[in-house]
């Protein structure tokens, strides 16, 4: 049996370009795409900060250290420029191969720039 895991996240993505008329997906600075593990066609989930909008595309490639992060199709209505977006991939595993897991988590500021990256999130405490 496979669970779904989270295997790669770009945390506070900002949004540069939000284009209706270009063919679907989400155009991602190709540097980026390798650090986090995520290959292009691979399916993203997005979550938007700012408006709570969730929805699921694919990754395509954009110019590398270009810090794009391009909203573009009918997903150009769930997210403007320069929102903040939490964008997502997973992984089926099997319990053997979730026991040694770990996602890559790559953590962004404002210019889509990475901060840092980690391979798990920290504890939540009250």
């Amino acid at each position: 049996m496979y669970q779904m895991f989270l295997k790669a996240k770009l945390h506070h993505a900002r949004v540069t370009h939000s284009e209706l008329e270009y063919e679907g997906s989400c155009a991602i600075d190709a540097g980026l795409l390798g650090q986090a593990g995520i290959q292009e066609y691979e399916q993203l989930h997005v979550y938007n900060l700012e408006n709570g909008n969730r929805f699921v595309t694919y990754a395509i490639k954009a110019e590398e250290r270009s810090g794009i992060i391009s909203v573009n199709g009918a997903a150009a209505h769930k997210a403007d420029k320069g929102d903040r977006l939490i964008i997502c991939t997973y992984a089926g595993l099997t319990p053997q191969e979730a026991a040694k897991h770990r996602p890559n988590l790559v953590y962004l500021d404002e210019h889509n720039k990475v901060i840092r990256s980690s391979r798990s999130t920290p504890v939540q405490v009250a």
